[in-house]
């Protein structure tokens, strides 16, 4: 692979638009950004459901918690399947 050149015949940086790294770069963040949504949905339906068994909060959060939890996970899901989230292109 050669350096590629823009107009004015500098190198490009690693981000720079038409590198490699750039077209990863949405693919990764989503990916990112999806895994911590779900992570954090997780923590907040075990903490809510571990509140009801204890008694000091309402089903009502739990049960918010985990369908949420359960969109976030279709969603990410879906979009894998799909190929909106392309590694590597």
């Amino acid at each position: 692979m050669g350096v590629r050149h823009d107009h004015d015949g500098q190198e490009l940086g690693d981000l720079e638009p038409g590198t490699r790294q750039r077209a990863q770069l949405r693919a990764r963040v989503v990916d990112i950004a999806s895994t911590a949504l779900c992570v954090v949905l997780a923590l907040w339906a075990v903490w809510s459901i571990v509140g009801v068994v204890r008694g000091t909060a309402e089903w009502a959060y739990s049960a918010v918690a985990c369908v949420l939890l359960a969109a976030a996970l279709t969603a990410r899901t879906v979009g894998l399947r799909r190929g909106v989230v392309r590694s590597g292109r």
